[in-house]
């Protein structure tokens, strides 16, 4: 199946691009080793689970060594980013960074501009991770997943609460569900959430929302989440869950504590990014075979999907190896990576793994350790996954500042989550800020 178009964030952040160099030397589109003279490391920031191996594979074949360094996700990776990159000195030569954040440091002059390298490859990837490292027709990574949303859940414990997770087609279904899961005892939860501003991004997109507008001269904004029907939608539904207690709120996601609960069972169910699968085989092994992959439950029940992450790997423009760091680049994105990368349980960014027998006839994941894992109990999990791409609405945007935005998420909406105000109010909290820091920055901001 094709992977459904990916909206890119930021539309309107092209016009404020400054001149970016290409790297140095010629083009090594074949993935072989580097042809800068002296090179034996490079350093790279990323947090996928499968590029240990990848990493492993690409200095047996090069003689390179990559030192691998896993900052975390999200706004603590950024940060870490951010601290390097303005004291001028301690950046990676190549780093992770997702699809809504790429522009920011495009805009910013601190990517290399690799265009130069990339002809044609419009043809290799899908086209939403292809547009997604693009920012004013020019490329400035290159796509190494994607991440339309899924719904897994634990069928072990679903069967003990008697639900039928395949059943679960609307939110209601899913609210009903909830509560069956909190029957089995006061530790046990559907899923949690203690505020996190991506997934709050994704339900509402789902919910058909688009809440963030950016025009194409970039620099009008406007935000209106307190208006927008999307958010409002998610807004009901989760407010619901959050009053009636069936949520747990306390677990902070990616903590030790949130991987037990998928182990144990009492964190059920994840609504999350197609992604997914190499972090629960390597982060909750103990739950293998109990897992099963659903299409997501939706408003009234009809296909509609968002994303939630997709990431690329970029080159610093601060690398003085910025050969060398394109070829390992190239290696994990554009050749013998790819194959890897997806079979320990990324979604492909690429056209041809989608349509490759060993992905769509997958019934087990491969660990970091190399060893085939029967997570999801012989289910072909990645049909589910292509035909949750296929169901991506097309269409929202995120805001030229998102980093920003998510990174002040739970200063707004922190007191949502654990009862002391409605979502709603976190939510206009949250978009004054966003307007009022949006023209400290120079946007034209409007509601």
């Amino acid at each position: 199946m094709k992977f459904s178009t990916r909206a890119i964030a930021f539309l309107g952040a092209t016009a404020m691009l400054i001149p970016l160099a290409a790297c140095g030397g010629g083009s090594s589109n074949s993935g072989q080793p580097s042809q800068e003279s002296n090179v034996k490391e490079i350093d790279v920031w990323a947090w996928g689970p499968s590029l240990k191996q990848i990493a492993a594979d690409y200095e047996k074949k090069t003689g390179i060594k990559v030192n691998l360094k896993n900052v975390g996700t999200n706004t603590k990776e950024y940060t870490q980013l951010d601290n390097a990159i303005e004291a001028g000195s301690g950046a990676p030569d190549v780093a992770q960074i997702e699809y809504y954040a790429l522009p920011q440091y495009a805009i910013k002059g601190n990517l290399l501009d690799i265009t130069d390298k990339t002809s044609g490859y419009e043809d290799f990837y899908n086209p939403g991770p292809w547009s997604s490292v693009q920012i004013d027709g020019k490329v400035y990574a290159l796509p190494i997943d994607a991440g339309p949303m899924a719904f897994f859940y634990n069928k072990e414990i679903f069967d003990k609460a008697g639900v039928d997770g395949e059943k679960i087609k609307t939110w209601d279904d899913y609210y009903e569900a909830a509560k069956k899961i909190h029957a089995l005892g006061d530790e046990y939860y559907i899923t949690s959430d203690s505020g996190d501003a991506g997934f709050f991004d994704s339900m509402t997109w789902l919910a058909g929302g688009k809440p963030f507008q950016t025009t194409n001269n970039g620099k009008d904004v406007t935000i209106n989440l307190t208006g927008d029907n999307g958010v409002k939608e998610f807004e009901k539904f989760w407010q619901k869950l959050l009053d009636e207690k069936l949520l747990d709120t306390k677990t902070v996601g990616w903590s030790e504590d949130w991987f037990k609960g998928m182990q144990d069972g009492t964190i059920a169910s994840l609504l999350t990014g197609a992604w997914m699968p190499g972090n629960l085989v390597n982060s909750a092994p103990a739950a293998a075979g109990k897992w099963r992959v659903a299409l997501m439950p939706t408003p009234n029940g009809e296909k509609a999907n968002a994303e939630n992450g997709g990431s690329s790997l970029a080159v610093l423009k601060s690398s003085p190896k910025a050969q060398a760091a394109y070829d390992f680049i190239e290696y994990v994105a554009h050749g013998d990576g790819v194959k890897t990368h997806v079979e320990t349980g990324a979604f492909p960014a690429d056209k041809a793994s989608l349509e490759a027998d060993y992905f769509k006839n997958a019934t087990t994941i491969k660990n970091s350790d190399g060893k085939e894992i029967d997570y999801f109990g012989g289910q072909k999990y990645n049909e589910v996954l292509a035909q949750a791409s296929a169901d991506v609405l097309t269409g929202y945007q995120f805001l030229p500042f998102e980093v920003k935005a998510r990174g002040v998420f739970g200063d707004y909406l922190g007191k949502s989550y654990t009862g002391n105000q409605p979502l709603s109010e976190g939510v206009a909290a949250w978009q004054k800020a966003l307007i009022d820091y949006g023209k400290e920055q120079g946007f034209t901001m409007k509601e």
